[in-house]
């Protein structure tokens, strides 16, 4: 993928399962976005392919990748504060009646579209204050739930989660973690994008490490360290370092548990 004479993504072949949560990590220009992007229908690549369940689809644009099953939460999220929960939830895909008469002039069946959230909700495990509450009075971890649930509520096959839990705090930041433990369980694929290594090592079964557009690692977490990973992100492992490499180790370092940052 270039922009221009930019090479963006250069062979990157990435994959992930039902139930299954890929941690997808690298520093800034390491193409990430590029790679969400593409896969939630806003890029067009110049080569490659995408499949689902084994069959190659064309994404192209943003409905089609929705219509394919991929959703993406992006960090801002897209929601409109001034409505409430529900509202939020069926977004683009309101439930209007009942009865023909008030489906002929688009008057919302609010009642209905509640009920099913509602019932959405319970499944996931979601506890949220009433339906009725606007996005706005809502706080930073409880905006993201919405967006995650409303991404997942819809029997999508994969969810990107761009920086999920940049900017909460700690108890929001639980919620939102919590709530991507629990997709697993109702076999949703989640490709989560993150800086910090210390949420995708709590979530996520594998981890990708892209580095100047390319996957340079793929591993389990289970066979790897925060420590190896570093490595891969700051080119270290190969030789190819750059100025901040001590400075990133030292500051994964300090953020392992029982240590005091410096």
């Amino acid at each position: 993928m270039y922009f221009g004479a930019v090479r963006a993504l250069h062979g990157v072949s990435v994959s992930v399962g039902p139930g299954e949560v890929l941690g997808l990590v690298g520093d800034n220009g390491a193409g990430k976005s590029t790679l969400v992007n593409i896969l939630a229908g806003v890029l067009r690549p110049d080569h490659g392919t995408v499949a689902i369940r084994g069959e190659q689809v064309a994404l192209g644009t943003p409905a089609r990748a929705k219509a394919m099953g991929i959703e993406t939460v992006f960090q801002s999220l897209s929601l409109v504060p001034n409505l409430d929960i529900a509202e939020n939830v069926f977004l683009h895909r309101e439930i209007y009646g009942p009865g023909p008469i008030l489906r002929a002039i688009h008057r919302m069946d609010k009642a209905r579209m509640r009920s099913e959230v509602a019932d959405g909700f319970r499944r996931l495990g979601v506890s949220l204050p009433s339906l009725r509450t606007k996005v706005t009075a809502l706080s930073g971890g409880q905006r993201q739930a919405v967006a995650i649930a409303r991404a997942v509520l819809w029997q999508q096959n994969v969810v990107l989660l761009d920086e999920p839990a940049a900017a909460l705090g700690v108890r929001q930041t639980e919620m939102v973690l919590s709530f991507v433990e629990r997709l697993k369980e109702h076999g949703v694929a989640v490709i989560l994008i993150s800086h910090n290594l210390q949420h995708v090592a709590r979530v996520a079964d594998r981890v990708v490490v892209l580095r100047l557009g390319e996957k340079v690692f793929d591993s389990p977490l289970a066979q790897t360290s925060n420590h190896e990973i570093v490595l891969h992100i700051t080119g270290a492992v190969s030789g190819d370092t750059d100025v901040h490499t001590e400075a990133v180790l030292r500051a994964h370092r300090s953020d392992e548990p029982g240590e005091e940052p410096s």
